[in-house]
């Protein structure tokens, strides 16, 4: 059996171009192109049954090396943690205040794209910021 190279990571969401879109400024990707015959994705949803408008959006790393990320409508709302985050790694390699540095930095371009700071978990040596993004998931600056 041979292992898996690629995998693509999904959320369930109440609004997928616009959570997709915070993810893009959080992690550099980039949104694809319109499907072929399309000038815009306003003009892709436009064409798409009013129940299927805007039911989906994915964004991927430029560099071709991170996962794609693929967000779907789901009816129903957030309702509990999650069991899984993702975690940006912006202190790779860092320790004690110079690390938290990177972190509060990172923390403080986050905020203003919608992202809610919940708590710092720092020991004097290692440490991680606990967010939110927009549709309330959680993930950490790591």
């Amino acid at each position: 059996m041979s292992s898996i190279k690629q995998f693509q990571v999904t959320f369930d969401c109440a609004e997928p171009e616009r959570l997709a879109r915070f993810w893009c400024e959080v992690l550099g990707y980039v949104a694809p192109p319109p499907p072929a015959g399309f000038a815009t994705w306003d003009d892709f949803n436009r064409s798409q049954a009013p129940e299927d408008q805007g039911s989906w959006f994915a964004c991927g790393d430029p560099s071709g090396v991170g996962p794609r990320l693929y967000f779907q409508r789901v009816p129903e709302g957030k309702a509990s943690k999650n069991r899984l985050h993702l975690d940006v790694r912006v202190g790779t390699g860092l320790v004690g205040e110079e690390r938290l540095a990177a972190l509060e930095a990172e923390c403080a371009r986050l905020i203003p794209l919608g992202a809610v700071r919940v708590r710092l978990l720092y020991d004097g040596t290692d440490s991680c910021i606990v967010m939110q993004d927009i549709e309330g998931n959680e993930f950490c600056l790591d």
